[in-house]
């Protein structure tokens, strides 16, 4: 992201270099707050709403996904890192990975039904899983 940002004319301060490596080095998905923690270290005059304008950035030039996993909080991914999609738990917060040809269907039917193309790049459908399920079937039963 960091030879990307620099062929397209960005600056790369040092701030903006931390925020994009931060969003690189993730593990996992990540937030606009955990980045600041890790940048706010280094930097500490750094404001968050540089870490959100570096984010909003990187979305729109396409290298990173943004998708909220129901904890209220946006979490980032970078888009090089490919694209997956997740069931997310309301109840427990459980991420369950979901394979992406199962929404094959669904981008080919909203094409065809409502003239309307997705970007199902990266996507998380809020539900129940199958155990909070079963917890709440025992309760009503009781």
């Amino acid at each position: 992201m960091v030879s990307k940002l620099a062929e397209l004319g960005y600056r790369m301060t040092p701030q903006r270099l931390m925020i994009v490596t931060a969003v690189e080095n993730a593990a996992d998905h990540t937030s606009a707050e955990e980045i600041f923690g890790q940048v706010v270290q280094k930097y500490p005059n750094v404001n968050i709403s540089t870490v959100y304008r570096t984010l909003d950035l990187l979305e729109e030039l396409h290298m990173v996904t943004k998708t909220d996993l129901g904890s209220g909080s946006v979490r980032y991914h970078p888009v090089d890192k490919g694209h997956h999609h997740h069931l997310v738990c309301r109840d427990c917060g459980a991420l369950i990975n979901l394979d992406e040809s199962v929404l094959e269907g669904l981008k080919h039917d909203l094409l065809r039904d409502y003239k309307f193309n997705a970007d199902l790049q990266h996507l998380g459908i809020l539900g129940r899983c199958e155990r909070c399920e079963r917890n709440v079937a025992r309760s009503e039963n009781t």
